[in-house]
């Protein structure tokens, strides 16, 4: 396991403080579209093979040195499917390398978890588990034995599961913390809730439903399992009473630049966010010292 060097807990440290001290609106944190390509067509999924558009390696490597340059020190790649994206013989792994070598601090990769994950340069790579077996095939289609495949041969630790909770799997958030709990190459779980993107409402939880997840999401941290969320920022997460958007994190496509995410163009939706990293971030950049402390031992713990 890669645990996060010193020397970038102390820079993500001083960031945090010059931003809450100065109310100031720089990001960090930043995610790169690759393609909107993928292999599945997932229930929840809004965004997938709208275009089927591949970004030129290079028009990559402009955005890194762009992010890198504003000050941005976490990266993420994320898709469509990050492992389809290739171009001239350059793959999510050439990107990996070269985010390293432009200098950013940590370097994740998001992915459904379908091809073989043989990427041990990144530092975290997130991996969509969306239930127990028979409800996450019913999101994703006929994949759960694949991927489960795929975590136990990756050639790397680096792995941490990532679900979305939502009305068809909101049974199996302790199935998924168990597969994270026996998988050697698993680090830990991270969850959402559904984000109502137009087209999935039906998905959705209500604030009582959302409670009651928590309650079993902490129960299952209390349990010992290996959670990569800050229970701190549950009862905000509940009734979205966090602050959006969130002005530290950033998603860059083709040129473009979304404060937070793409979903802050759709009127409406901030107000129903579902990702937890959002709530989280916008909480410890609005000066919350227990999510801060909870933050810094969680991180400190799985990256």
């Amino acid at each position: 396991m890669v645990i996060i060097k010193i020397s970038s807990f102390l820079r993500f440290s001083l960031f945090g403080i010059s931003t809450i001290v100065f109310k100031r609106r720089k990001p960090i944190l930043a995610t790169i579209i690759l393609t909107d390509k993928c292999n599945l067509t997932c229930k929840h999924c809004a965004v997938n093979n709208i275009d089927c558009v591949m970004y030129s390696y290079t028009s990559i490597q402009r955005e890194m040195h762009e992010l890198y340059n504003q000050g941005i020190r976490i990266l993420f790649f994320c898709g469509g499917e990050t492992f389809l994206w290739e171009d001239d013989g350059r793959n999510v792994r050439s990107l990996v390398v070269e985010a390293k070598r432009i200098g950013f601090l940590i370097v994740n990769v998001v992915t459904n978890g379908t091809f073989r994950l043989d990427l041990p340069e990144a530092d975290l790579i997130l991996l969509s588990l969306d239930g127990a077996k028979e409800n996450h095939n019913k999101i994703r289609g006929n994949t759960y034995d694949d991927i489960l495949r795929n975590i136990e041969e990756a050639t790397s630790d680096n792995i941490c599961l990532y679900m979305a909770i939502n009305r068809v799997n909101i049974a199996d958030i302790e199935d998924v913390c168990e597969v994270a709990a026996i998988q050697s190459n698993v680090r830990a779980v991270s969850f959402n809730f559904h984000t109502p993107y137009p087209g999935t409402e039906s998905l959705s939880l209500t604030t009582e439903e959302k409670r009651d997840c928590l309650r079993r999401i902490e129960n299952m941290m209390e349990r010992g399992y290996p959670v990569f969320n800050l229970k701190s920022a549950f009862p905000n997460i509940a009734d979205n009473s966090f602050k959006t958007p969130c002005y530290q994190c950033l998603v860059v496509e083709n040129g473009r630049s979304f404060v937070c995410g793409r979903c802050v163009e759709i009127p409406g939706l901030c107000e129903r966010c579902g990702y937890f990293f959002a709530a989280e971030y916008s909480m410890v950049f609005t000066g919350s010292i227990k999510v801060i402390l909870d933050m810094l031992g969680t991180y400190l713990k799985y990256v």
